[in-house]
């Protein structure tokens, strides 16, 4: 990119129209987009050092869970888009203790530019996005973790030329499924999903997901056997089984019979499939050592990408003039 483009770029500065992130069809439109604009500053070495269309602007960054790839990915990718990144924990906040979640989103939008949001109930992010002035950012929520899928998207479409089949997805019926489903309907690929009876995804994301595919010409297939889901799959899938906040549903990890994600299992699929997880692994429960560590393994591609799917999202929601202009550029 010449360099006198990337100086134009950097003058330009905020949204004329806020918009939030609280679920990935909420930029369904945008999505391939989103996704190959990550993939081409990844790999645009110039445009790391001199691109900065978040110069001047503070990026809030709330957690309520703790976090290691999110925080992480959130603070490099926003100093490298030249912003700055305030990291804010549920003990720095009265956020809906003695100052309701409304007055708290009112207070941040006067400092900050964009509010990411790691929390329990979805609902809460709903109300914070509600009352904000300033993009909202669901940084993972219990139903939606649209941050992860764009991640997603971009590891399965960096690696197309090797994928070979659907996407089968192994485990819990979880938020990170029901944005992959929602990713996958939007980007055109075929997904099927194996959870336990009594642990499907949620029905209505389902139907959303399905109305989707149907535009897009893809399909989304539930079953609650892992061997039928992985049949001649070209991406595996899975997460934990029990996930932060779970803790005290004891009798849930027995619901996980016969769904590890291990050798014997992943015979099953095409030869050159990759393996997904969305990490933390707890090795031994949903996946061995031996997969998670094999060649077909994208595991930490995938979590790097966190950072990069990112740094699109916070550019075209934070300052959509310069992304466009690096998009049409490229």
């Amino acid at each position: 990119m010449p360099r006198m483009d990337l100086q134009e770029i950097l003058t330009m500065r905020g949204n004329e129209q806020k918009s939030d992130l609280l679920a990935i069809d909420d930029i369904s439109d945008k999505l391939s987009e989103i996704v190959d604009w990550a993939i081409r500053i990844k790999n645009d070495e110039e445009a790391l050092y001199d691109f900065k269309p978040l110069d001047g602007m503070s990026v809030g960054s709330i957690y309520e869970k703790p976090s290691t790839r999110t925080r992480v990915s959130f603070e490099v990718g926003v100093n490298r888009l030249g912003g700055q990144p305030i990291t804010l924990l549920s003990s720095d906040l009265q956020l809906g203790k003695s100052e309701t979640i409304a007055d708290t989103a009112a207070v941040l939008s006067r400092y900050l530019d964009c509010i990411t949001y790691r929390c329990f109930g979805h609902n809460d992010i709903l109300e914070l996005a509600r009352h904000s002035t300033v993009p909202v950012i669901n940084a993972l929520s219990d139903l939606h973790h649209p941050c992860q899928a764009a991640a997603d998207m971009m590891t399965i479409v960096e690696n197309s030329d090797r994928v070979n089949g659907h996407v089968a997805w192994v485990g819990d019926g979880n938020n990170v499924l029901h944005d992959l489903a929602l990713g996958c309907a939007i980007l055109g690929m075929d997904i099927k999903y194996a959870t336990p009876e009594g642990l499907e995804p949620d029905p209505e994301i389902i139907i959303r997901a399905q109305k989707i595919a149907e535009k897009s010409g893809s399909t989304i297939q539930g079953c609650n056997s892992a061997e039928d889901a992985v049949t001649d799959a070209g991406v595996i899938y899975t997460d934990v089984f029990v996930s932060m906040g779970e803790e005290h549903l004891d009798d849930k990890m027995s619901s996980f019979d016969g769904f590890q994600v291990n050798e014997e299992l992943v015979a099953k699929a095409d030869r050159d499939y990759l393996f997904m997880h969305c990490l933390p692994a707890h090795r031994g429960d949903e996946v061995t050592d031996g997969v998670i560590d094999s060649q077909n393994s994208v595991v930490f591609d995938q979590a790097e990408n966190r950072m990069w799917a990112q740094m699109s999202l916070l550019t075209l929601l934070c300052n959509e003039a310069a992304w466009e202009t690096y998009w049409e550029l490229r």
